[in-house]
């Protein structure tokens, strides 16, 4: 795993190539082909995985996530980012600055 900086709300998130992706009863499973380890998504981190599947900033995919869970943004902001700051430890997603 390697370390991270912290995500700020302009920066870009963009998956990585090379995990193979599955819907299994209504949640995402994942397995990295490079590390061979499997990751259960669930249902919103699999949400979060269809949002990035082209380069999003953090600001936008945290307002897409709160008007379509009903929440506030702090609060999602609070609970997608250590999610992000996860899949970049293991190299899942590439976090880029934004300007």
């Amino acid at each position: 795993m390697t370390a991270i900086t912290p995500i700020h709300a302009n920066d870009v998130i963009s998956r990585k190539e090379g995990n193979l992706v599955s819907d299994m009863g209504g949640e995402k499973v994942m397995m990295s082909i490079a590390s061979g380890k499997y990751y259960n998504l669930g249902s919103t981190g699999g949400r979060i995985w269809e949002l990035i599947a082209e380069q999003r900033k953090l600001e936008e995919l945290i307002e897409a996530l709160a008007v379509e869970y009903d929440i506030q943004p702090e609060q999602c902001r609070e609970q997608v980012v250590p999610f992000l700051e996860h899949l970049s430890r293991e190299g899942l997603i590439d976090i880029s600055r934004g300007v």
